[in-house]
This record gives C-alpha cells, structure tokens and sequence, in this order.
C-alpha cells in the first residue's frame, strides 16, 4: 500500500469545511477525472453509506465504490474506496483561531489493482505523482469552503 498525507489551513469553520468535504457529490469540482457520483443517500452521509463514482481516466471508464467506516461530524470521516483503486481515505477538521479557521487533514491509503487497467492507472499516477494529485483535490476543497463562506 502507497500513502499520501495532506493538510492545508482553510478561512472558514470546521462546521462550513465540514459540509463541503463531508458531501460525495462535490467530487467532480476537485477531480476532474471523477464523472459522477450516485447513490449518495438524500439526508447525507452515515456510517454504512455506500455511493458509487464514475471514473474517466486516460481513456478508461470504470466506476468504484465507496463505503463511510466511520463519521464524526464535523472532525473525523474514514472511507475504505474499492474498484480500480482500493483504499481507504480519512479526513480530519481541526479548528484554529478559535474555530474561525480550520486545519483541514487527509490521509489516504492506496493500492491499484485490475491487471493491465490497474497497471496504466498506476504508471499515471507515478507520472504525475499521487502528492500533486491531492493536493489538487484539497486545493479545490479549501476554494469551494472559502467561497461558500464568505
């Protein structure tokens, strides 16, 4: 298993990011390569939620499934991810300032499978390397809670 590990300070309270961060269907706005995103329960998020992800992926359509381990509103969530990738993602919100700001957290731990599917994937990712990737991603976290904010 690969592991990346990243934080970024957001302007916005752990409540704001959580809600941002907490919602499956805002993964399209941090990775373009994720399609769509169904099944994600109408009242939000729970322990045992499942959704799935349409993946497009140098020229790969694939779709991965993901289940919420454990949820703590609005501090802690771990997802285990299972298709072309298998993983597990944990977030963590921290607040700072007095909880006007917060130390947003991710860890994610990863391996690709899927024969030959699995290996073009990975060579992808070397290539442009899983850091930069989520960074990205949680660059587009921290601008979509600071937008909705403000």
């Amino acid at each position: 298993m690969s592991v990346v590990e990243l934080s970024v300070e957001v302007d916005a309270p752990p409540a704001a990011v959580w809600q941002v961060v907490a919602n499956p269907r805002n993964l399209p706005r941090w990775d373009r390569r994720i399609a769509s995103v169904q099944g994600v329960p109408s009242g939000g998020l729970r322990e045992g939620s499942e959704y799935t992800t349409e993946i497009k992926f140098m020229g790969i359509h694939t779709h991965g499934t993901s289940r919420v381990i454990e949820l703590r509103p609005p501090e802690y969530s771990k997802v285990r991810v299972h298709g072309l990738v298998d993983g597990t993602v944990e977030t963590w919100l921290e607040p700072l300032d007095g909880g006007g700001r917060t130390r947003l957290r991710h860890r994610v731990e990863y391996r690709f499978i899927g024969g030959p599917l699995g290996r073009a994937a990975a060579r992808a990712v070397n290539l442009f390397g899983a850091p930069v990737l989520l960074k990205r991603g949680v660059e587009a976290q921290k601008r979509q809670a600071e937008e909705e904010f403000a």
